[in-house]
């Protein structure tokens, strides 16, 4: 979720440690919050990075180089100092343009989304120290982005898209017809944003003259409501929200000619979302791939000359079931690109030229999870993949011919990376389920440089808590050996027989059994420990990493292979001779909590208590990009919506059971659980409620997640 403070950059944030573990300690002192290194900006030389630092009450922008990481720095800006109209600008973010002579000023900065935000931009000249707003109205803006050449400024306003002239200071406006739940221009609308994680919906074609961008025709999709309590009339808060089965926007591509304002239409022939475009490195070209509404088949595109757009089709690829939108990098050659796909059973790298030709990069029964980029002055792809076991992620590098493959970090545990342009220097984060992240320097070929954080003070005082190990471990299932984790209780004896606390996820192509430490939510696991449960975790088919026959099991029947394995996991876990077989309870959230509360109702023989966190009931009432991209929509599978949906198994419920939503959840809606709640009352089932006013899918802010997880604890506590 975005926050209010936007600023990035490098930055140790610490705090003291307290003596004993509570829900308070954990959730709302910060007393065990590890140190972490906020994101930097690498410059374009691939040797140095900016950071904000503060000192003696004035912040600067300053440069540092790699090999100096904790060096001086160079002061590039006194950000202090920016003032517009006489008045200091209080900034929330600031952006630093590629020649270091323009920086980019947030102020007013408001979250909207998951991604989206609103902000005002003033445009800072560094050299001469001129300040000009950007925008004439007070209409607020997002995804200021500057052209290549560093003449103009791409942004979007009131659903449409502007040009500010960094040279002339004036405004041009590319789109007029942008309206609140109706057209979007240059952004995307809320689903797109949720489920294929994109919001910037433009541009700047590589010679800055060009503009390629999204548009939303809205009209046809419904709109949802929700109130937002605090007045004496609440408030009525109304996006469009396009639900399985129902219609979606019609989105467009469209290239507009910043000189004249002159826009083109771009005709890709018949689809219906479009997940991704990207501009040629080099070229006046534009890549755009396309999706059907099954997602079960993409297309590519190559659309050339702006001025005509004229579109190719250069490779398609389909599947039985459902295909990711998958990660594309663009080579400066301007003739081919890097890609992932499944089509052998794992998710690979590809490398695709614009003729249409084909090769495997890399190959294996594993899964890459993450294509960081190519160095292709030497032909080096660096990835992350599931090589050593799905609970792990582990860094490489190949030449992308698929040759001299290296290993850049340890095998086991789980490893993210940052890299800097020309892929010389990364920041790599590293940790495992009983360590806490470690932040480390490293060249190329993941030699350590400098260890910049590595929570030794923490690391120290958790080691001496007496706390359980998370074990791994693998376990049956209903079809199969299934991966999972468990937490014991402290001075855990085997005669003994204690209550197991699942807690679960389950949902398609996410983990939760990783070799990675968890936060606030490995502290509360060990705070359950220490109040005497066993705290258990499993990875259900459905689940991703193992390949695609795995992942896509559960296709067009979400949740019942998941209950299925649930049930069959709890039942061997109760023949364990330190396990109370009429003590298990399940918590989870979101899909975690439709699990839950299936868990509740189909498996209600086995498990005592649930605790269901903003769980989805029904997935009618869902978003079409992700209920129809494993379930199609419920015109064509009925059944599938309907056999595994909670509310249809209401009567079925035992045990104690607590519903937990927040009532202003733009993503799983607060009608999920109403509707569960209207068929639990139908069949004289009894249970418990709480709901979190104007809270979203994430319940927190303030001390919400205090109050969340000291409730949470009690109902265990007393009922399991």
């Amino acid at each position: 979720m975005r926050i209010k403070l936007f600023i990035s950059f490098i930055c140790i944030i610490s705090f003291g440690y307290a003596q004993n573990l509570s829900v308070e300690s954990i959730w709302k002192s910060g007393e065990f919050y590890p140190n972490r290194i906020e994101g930097f900006t690498a410059l374009s030389d691939g040797q140095s990075f900016t950071k904000i630092v503060e000192e003696g009450n004035k912040y600067f922008l300053k440069k540092y180089q790699f090999k100096d990481y904790k060096g001086a720095g160079t002061v590039l800006v006194n950000l202090s100092e920016i003032k517009f109209n006489g008045k200091t600008l209080e900034f929330d973010d600031v952006k630093l343009s590629k020649s270091g002579k323009w920086l980019l000023v947030q102020t007013n900065t408001n979250s909207i989304y998951r991604h989206s935000y609103s902000t005002t931009y003033y445009a800072y000249n560094i050299q001469s120290k001129e300040t000009h707003k950007v925008h004439n109205s007070d209409i607020a803006q997002t995804l200021g982005t500057f052209s290549p050449d560093e003449t103009k400024l791409g942004y979007v306003s009131g659903n449409n898209l502007f040009v500010y002239d960094l040279v002339n200071h004036s405004s041009k406006q590319i789109t007029s017809d942008g309206k609140q739940n109706s057209i979007i221009n240059g952004t995307t609308d809320w689903v797109y944003e949720e489920e294929f994680a994109i919001t910037q919906g433009f541009e700047w074609s590589p010679d800055s003259k060009y503009v390629a961008f999204m548009r939303f025709d809205e009209t046809d999709v419904k709109q949802f409501q929700m109130a937002m309590y605090g007045k004496l009339y609440p408030d009525e808060y109304t996006f469009k929200y396009p639900k399985a089965g129902e219609a979606n926007s019609k989105v467009t591509f469209h290239i507009a000619n910043v000189e004249t304002t002159g826009v083109k239409n771009v005709n890709l022939g018949e689809y219906e979302y479009l997940p991704r475009f990207q501009w040629s490195p080099i070229k006046n070209e534009v890549f755009v791939s396309t999706l059907n509404r099954h997602q079960s088949q993409v297309k590519y595109h190559l659309v050339t000359n702006p001025e005509a757009p004229t579109d190719r089709i250069f490779y398609e690829e389909q599947t039985d079931t459902y295909l990711d939108a998958d990660n594309v990098i663009l080579l400066k050659d301007g003739n081919a690109m890097l890609r992932t796909s499944e089509k052998d059973g794992y998710n690979h790298i590809y490398h695709l030229t614009f003729t249409g030709k084909l090769s495997q990069v890399t190959s294996g029964n594993w899964d890459v999870i993450d294509l960081y980029g190519i160095d292709e002055k030497k032909g080096t792809v660096f990835y992350s993949s599931s090589e050593n076991g799905a609970i792990n992620k582990s860094l490489y590098s190949i030449n992308w011919k698929g040759t001299d493959k290296k290993l850049i970090s340890k095998a086991a545990g789980y490893n993210d990376a940052e890299f800097a342009p020309g892929f010389n220097y990364f920041i790599r984060t590293s940790s495992t389920a009983n360590t806490l992240p470690v932040y480390t320097l490293c060249d190329r070929t993941g030699k350590e440089l400098q260890v910049l954080e590595a929570n030794a003070e923490l690391q120290k005082k958790l080691d001496g808590m007496n706390f359980s190990k998370k074990e791994f471990m693998q376990v049956d299932g209903a079809a199969g050996k299934l991966n999972a984790w468990m937490i014991k209780p402290a001075n855990f004896d085997p005669n003994k027989k204690y209550p197991v606390y699942f807690n679960v996820y389950c949902g398609p192509g996410s983990n939760m059994v990783t070799n990675d430490y968890d936060g606030p939510n490995y502290l509360y696991h060990q705070l359950l420990a220490q109040k005497g449960y066993i705290v258990f975790c499993v990875d259900t088919r459905g689940t991703q990493f193992q390949g695609a026959k795995f992942k896509k099991s559960t296709y067009l029947q979400l949740g019942k292979l998941e209950t299925e394995d649930l049930i069959a996991v709890a039942k061997n876990l109760q023949k364990e001779t330190f396990v109370d077989p009429n003590r298990i309870g399940i918590m989870g959230w979101s899909y975690g909590g439709f699990m839950t509360s299936l868990a509740l109702t189909k498996g209600a023989d086995i498990f005592k208590m649930g605790i269901a966190v903003a769980p989805v009931t029904n997935w009618r009432n869902y978003d079409n990009i992700y209920t129809e991209r494993f379930m199609r929509t419920p015109q064509e599978n009925a059944s599938g919506y309907d056999d595994n949906s909670p509310v249809n198994h209401a009567d079925k419920l035992k045990g104690k059971f607590l519903l937990i939503h927040g009532s202003a959840d733009d993503n799983v809606h607060y009608q999920n659980t109403m509707e569960f709640i209207t068929a639990l009352v139908k069949a004289n089932k009894q249970f418990d409620l709480f709901v979190y006013p104007n809270k979203n899918h994430g319940i927190y802010g303030g001390n919400t997640r205090n109050h969340l997880y000291t409730m949470m604890l009690e109902y265990t506590l007393k009922n399991l």
